[in-house]
């Protein structure tokens, strides 16, 4: 059986006794940058900065996160030189979500419960996506058996990653100087504040959508979560909707894998493979190796 979770041991944890508690340090980030977008955008709104926010959005999301943090280190779908590695996954700390340790820790544990035959509703995203944003943007999950999860040490003993995970936060400040020199305090307000949080709610809306019910070909035998994709939001997820797919595959590089299904990560890494820099690139396991899964219409 494909096992796509990579650094956690559940065998002896649960993945519904617990409770999400207040994360002080979570929440003042998140809703930090949520109430200076809000106040200050309007204030300081010009067509250049937003402009440069659409711009620097994007593709600091696409590159960073889809492609780097998310196929690369994440699920391990390709490789590429280190300085290449290290250079994506730096503008994956750019997009001021966390670090990458914080990132595979959210990311894998989440990954675990939704596989497991019952888990709890902030893994699940089962209530309404007011409560549940809530709960991803200001809490943490306290278990009262946690799983065990271990960074593999290529990653762990990287020193770069090291001083990424210590110092995401301030990494936001040599880009904001950047921003002032270039355009201004509007420029700053768009690219720090206006970006990182449409870049954060952004992606927990996706995240939640995709993990409710809705359209998709596969199912995962014995997982409480089946995950959705979601038409027509391929260019602005980066491929990310295609949620179905990647749930049955996630050893693939590629998401989008139907006619229609736009992938702009995955044009990314193909690119990067023609150049040389990317190998080893995952594409779906065969039919013989899908012992996992069934299609959707044969559960029903």
């Amino acid at each position: 059986m494909m096992q796509p979770v990579l650094r956690v041991n559940g065998s002896d944890a649960s993945a519904t006794d617990g409770q999400p508690v207040l994360d002080i340090n979570k929440a003042a980030w998140n809703w930090w940058m949520i109430a200076g977008a809000i106040v200050l955008a309007p204030l300081t709104f010009t067509w250049g900065a937003f402009l440069m926010f659409c711009i620097l959005t994007y593709f600091s999301l696409l590159i960073g996160h889809s492609a780097g943090m998310h196929r690369m280190m994440i699920h391990r779908t390709y490789q590429c030189p280190k300085w290449l590695e290290r250079l994506l996954i730096y503008i994956g700390v750019l997009v001021g979500m966390a670090g990458p340790f914080s990132i595979l820790r959210i990311h894998d544990v989440r990954d675990w419960a939704q596989r497991q035959q019952e888990c709890h509703d902030f893994f699940a995203h089962r209530r309404s996506y007011w409560q549940d944003i809530v709960w991803q943007l200001t809490y943490r999950f306290e278990f009262m058996r946690p799983p065990q999860f271990i960074i593999e040490d290529e990653l762990a003993q990287d020193r770069w990653y090291q001083f990424f995970e210590a110092t995401w936060k301030f990494h936001q400040v040599p880009l904001a100087i950047l921003l002032y020199l270039v355009g201004g305090w509007s420029w700053v307000v768009w690219g720090i504040f206006v970006r990182i949080s449409v870049s954060i709610v952004g992606h927990w809306t996706i995240t939640y959508f995709c993990h409710n019910p809705g359209p998709g070909k596969w199912r995962v035998k014995g997982a409480s979560v089946q995950a959705s994709n979601i038409p027509g939001l391929g260019i602005i997820t980066y491929g990310e909707c295609w949620h179905n797919n990647h749930h049955a595959f996630p050893e693939s590089a590629r998401i989008g894998l139907e006619k229609g299904q736009l992938d702009p990560s995955w044009t990314f890494i193909h690119w990067l493979e023609k150049m040389g820099l990317a190998k080893n690139v995952g594409l779906p396991r065969t039919l013989h190796q899908q012992e996992d899964l069934m299609l959707a219409e044969m559960q029903l």
